[in-house]
């Protein structure tokens, strides 16, 4: 038999349990990676830079997508080395991507940045996210991490 305390304190127990339930399950639906939030900038007729937006949202990061007139402002102001421009500048937080970086390399390097500013896939390598040819075998390519004083160094070849 179980006397007062007993009762109240099992019962206090199964009541935060059910409190406690749907907040646990809450936490596991939501993002476990609140930086998946980017910008792109690209020009609205850029036919790859879509489809490399399309190769973004499959990945699961939430896009905001702006067609501007003006790419080399975006990244002047952005200060990516002229070096590594590519067609779309992408940004999430303090990084930038530059051109055809694909998704999975852009999460590696978030989490662990070493003070770069980001990495760049340098012109438009046939092959990369969005830049798939039909029939064509895909380009070899280096994905490039930069700093924001120009320097430059091999993230990745693929």
């Amino acid at each position: 038999m179980h006397d007062r305390r007993e009762f109240l304190r099992l019962g206090l127990g199964a009541t935060l349990g059910v409190i406690a339930l749907p907040a646990s399950a809450w936490a596991i639906t939501q993002p476990k990676n609140p930086r998946r939030r980017i910008t792109v900038y690209k020009s609205a007729d850029c036919e790859c830079c879509k489809k490399w937006v399309e190769h973004i949202k499959q990945t699961g990061w939430i896009i905001d997508v702006k067609d501007v007139d003006n790419m080399t402002k975006v990244k002047n102001d952005a200060r990516i080395p002229e070096i590594v421009r590519s067609c779309h500048t992408a940004i999430v937080g303090r990084f930038v991507f530059e051109g055809h970086v694909p998704a999975d390399l852009m999460m590696a390097f978030m989490d662990k940045p070493r003070g770069v500013a980001g990495l760049a896939v340098p012109g438009m390598p046939i092959g990369t996210p969005g830049m798939e040819v039909p029939g064509r075998p895909a380009d070899r390519y280096q994905v490039l991490g930069f700093y924001r004083d120009g320097r430059t160094f091999v993230y990745a070849s693929l």
